[in-house]
């Protein structure tokens, strides 16, 4: 790089890679707990963390970690098999 500012983005890049690798990590995380919630029918465990994966995916979307239609879709998904899960239990 011959540049100064070539340098600094450089550097700037790997810290945005890293907090975002993390980010995406944790969300990964969350969704599979959710998801683990759902198929073992657990509704209150599963209610939570639906909001809590809800509220990641909004936020990894406004950061530009994930694209916004992605994190609508993983929501939708969710939010539908949350509403089977409670309907099946009533």
């Amino acid at each position: 790089m011959h540049r100064k500012s070539a340098m600094k983005h450089a550097r700037a890049d790997k810290t945005k890679r890293a907090r975002n690798r993390h980010r995406k990590a944790t969300l990964r995380t969350l969704l599979r707990q959710t998801e683990d919630a759902l198929d073992a029918g657990n509704v209150e465990a599963a209610q939570t963390l639906f909001r809590s994966s809800a509220s990641l995916l909004d936020r990894a979307a406004g950061k530009g970690v994930i694209k916004k239609g992605m994190a609508n879709r993983q929501k939708s998904r969710l939010n539908r098999k949350l509403n089977a899960l409670i309907a099946a239990a009533a």
